[in-house]
């Protein structure tokens, strides 16, 4: 397939760019940048630049693109950059393919279990409804802006993405020195629940999504066995072979991380892929334990 991809930089991107290479795919990158090869074609979604004759006759778009809500205090700027990137840029670039002569057949679009808040020991699928949170808000904004694409035939996927695990970036990668030193322990009271999915299956099902027609609409990318804050230290824990005897409480999330501990840290979303398992997609690593191993390079024992 002609595939193009926004967000090719980042932790999602790099590792799709180099799947599809590998399986011999045309990919093509969206980038906010002079271009360097061939393969780079630039745009600038705050200015509203992307020539229709540069992205004619692609055969499928993924769109990763977006302010990192990661890095950083949630000041109101940042908080508005998080929204802005999200939401006006995924709308200009389906306003964008919706007037090409010839569309992409499916347009891959990056969202957030984050649509879901902060909703306790709830069991949440697919077609469940979104929150109130700041997050929740953005998310559903940043689905709707799809409708352009929706409107013009073009098969839309909104990948509802969850914790990725990754040693090369991510939520993993933040919390490995504490975990390693031993100055780790649960967030919170550890009740949350986090939905979490192994970066490989998370570039798997955006493969899946790409190539099975039946999938459209709000697609869960997370395993399909969420964990407890408390489980999840104390699995990581045992996979690095390090106590978790130093909790984090609310109050001290709250005053190293401010508005984003209570969307990112102490919120419990229990989240399962419904609409990925209904379809057939097999998870390489579904279980905490055995992605933890992977991902780090630790064998049992």
């Amino acid at each position: 397939m002609k595939t193009l991809v926004s967000g090719s930089t980042g932790l999602v991107g790099t590792a799709l760019l180099a799947r599809l290479e590998d399986a011999g795919h045309d990919v093509h990158t969206l980038v906010r940048r002079a271009t360097i090869n061939g393969h780079d074609i630039s745009w600038d979604p705050r200015d509203r630049t992307l020539p229709g004759s540069d992205i004619e006759g692609f055969d499928a778009v993924v769109h990763l693109a977006g302010e990192s809500i990661a890095e950083g205090r949630w000041t109101s700027e940042k908080m508005g950059r998080i929204r802005d990137s999200r939401v006006e840029g995924t709308r200009f670039l389906c306003e964008t393919l919706a007037g090409l002569e010839k569309k992409p057949k499916v347009l891959v679009c990056a969202s957030a279990i984050g649509f879901y808040g902060d909703r306790g020991q709830d069991l949440l699928d697919d077609r469940s409804t979104s929150g109130v949170s700041f997050l929740a808000r953005v998310c559903r904004q940043w689905e709707e802006a799809c409708e352009p694409a929706r409107l013009a035939g073009i098969r839309v996927v909104n990948l509802r993405i969850g914790v990725v695990l990754s040693r090369n970036g991510g939520a993993l990668a933040k919390m490995l020195l504490p975990f390693q030193l031993g100055l780790a322990g649960n967030i919170g009271n550890g009740r949350q629940w986090m939905s979490w999915i192994e970066l490989g299956d998370l570039v798997s099902s955006i493969e899946y999504a790409i190539e099975t027609p039946a999938l459209r609409g709000p697609v869960n990318a997370v395993s399909p066995t969420p964990v407890t804050n408390a489980e999840y230290t104390k699995i990581l824990g045992k996979v690095l072979s390090r106590p978790t005897v130093f909790p984090m409480p609310a109050v001290g999330a709250r005053a190293v991380f401010g508005k984003m501990a209570d969307e990112l840290l102490l919120a419990s979303i229990r989240v399962e892929p419904r609409s990925l398992i209904e379809s057939g997609f097999v998870f390489e690593h579904p279980e905490l334990e055995g992605a933890l191993r992977h991902v780090l390079g630790r064998k049992v024992g």
